[in-house]
């Protein structure tokens, strides 16, 4: 298996130069504050196409042969490979076919489509639709650009570590990085370590597909899918073989985030950084927040936001939830008499105690459950734990059961 190099990543920092940008590093001054290091984000969701996958993949393609390029190219992706790879080859003017896993979020299979490829729509996880484009290439004849296991694609990636040294004047501690596949946190070992052995790569998965830790811990590659995931561009049950090795031997640690803890840091970075994040790019950030990963004090962290192409709607269910496990959403259900004035009693009582009102259904209850019963379900903005106990309990004391 060839290794990549240092100059592997330094080569492919010239070929991508004018086609990538250097995105922005910026510090995270309530992380630092939260665990005690200088906490910095490598803000790869500002990256064109909306994430790191450009490098890679335009670092394949210009590598590719004039023959290769004749026969098109098709790659599986579930979603930021895929429009990578349709930026880089329509700039390039080559024929590009993308198969996707069905729940990829609607924004990726759009905006694919909008860079000029065709798409194909196939399973539940990238798995599936990496199966799907080996049959079609078969068919076709087209050059399959894997997303993460091609030594190409891993020193695009690792262009990243090479800005994140320059950024930070070779000061860098430790790097988090989000691994689905691995071509990331590989491509980023291969520079950091290539420039200081003593940079700490660590990367981060999700409790539902930790297929790389539960590969490095059985010593080989080992799928693993446990369920879905918010998570989807790391949404990866098996890992490559190319990388698998370079994580085995440059990465110190694996750690996994649940899917909870990934919707607070959503809502976290959007709150404290002004950083729209899609999942795959806050588990990071989820590990420092939790203490998945403990920084030593004062040492210099990069997280790496892999990318910010999450879908809107997507968007809002995940705050809701991270509002909610916050206690700054609260939903109930108030059972009262059926008659004039309880339901404005309610409302008073939410009125008196600062809870604003978002939503409320109210019904009727049958008659052979309760008679003269009737109930209303609200969700309302609330401060906190301790606020919602206070309405709870000024409800309640007025007579009012809550169910």
């Amino acid at each position: 298996m060839e290794k990549v190099t240092l100059q592997d990543v330094q080569t492919a920092r010239e070929t991508i130069k004018d086609i990538v940008k250097k995105t922005d590093l910026l510090e995270s001054t309530k992380l630092s504050e939260k665990t005690g290091a200088n906490v910095f984000y490598k803000c790869e969701n500002l990256q064109k196409t909306g994430s790191f996958k450009l490098r890679g993949a335009c670092n394949k393609i210009a590598n590719l042969t004039e023959q290769e390029k004749a026969n098109g190219v098709i790659a599986s992706s579930a979603g930021n490979h895929a429009q990578g790879v349709a930026f880089g080859a329509t700039m390039t003017g080559i024929k590009s076919t993308i198969c996707m896993p069905a729940t990829a979020p609607l924004a990726k299979v759009s905006a694919t489509r909008g860079y000029g490829a065709d798409v194909i729509l196939e399973g539940t996880i990238y798995d599936d639709a990496f199966a799907k484009a080996c049959e079609v290439q078969k068919e076709t004849g087209a050059t399959f650009l894997h997303p993460y296991d091609d030594r190409f694609v891993i020193a695009g990636q690792g262009t990243i570590g090479l800005e994140i040294f320059e950024q930070l004047d070779g000061k860098v501690d430790t790097v988090l990085a989000p691994i689905g596949g691995g071509g990331l946190i590989s491509g980023l070992a291969t520079a950091l370590k290539g420039l200081n052995p003593d940079i700490k790569i660590v990367g981060v998965q999700t409790d539902n597909i930790p297929s790389m830790r539960e590969s490095l811990k059985n010593g080989k590659v080992t799928p693993a899918f446990n369920d879905v995931t918010i998570a989807d561009g790391i949404a990866v049950k098996t890992p490559g073989d190319l990388t698998f090795s370079i994580v085995k031997e440059l990465v110190e640690e694996v750690v996994t985030v649940t899917e909870e803890e990934i919707a607070d840091a959503i809502l976290f970075m959007m709150e404290s950084q002004k950083i729209v994040s899609e999942g795959s790019g806050a588990v990071c950030t989820a590990a420092l927040m939790t203490g998945k990963y403990v920084p030593k004090k004062d040492e210099n962290v990069v997280c790496i936001i892999s990318g910010g192409n999450i879908d809107v709607n997507v968007l809002y269910r995940i705050i809701g939830v991270a509002l909610a496990r916050a206690g700054r959403r609260f939903s109930f259900s108030v059972l009262m008499n059926d008659q004039a004035g309880s339901f404005n009693q309610i409302t008073s009582i939410l009125s008196e105690n600062g809870g604003n009102i978002l939503t409320v259904n109210q019904g009727k209850i049958s008659a052979g459950e309760a008679i003269n019963k009737q109930t209303a379900d609200f969700t309302i903005e609330t401060t906190g734990f301790d606020h919602i106990e206070q309405i709870k309990k000024s409800i309640e004391e007025k007579g009012f059961k809550l169910i």
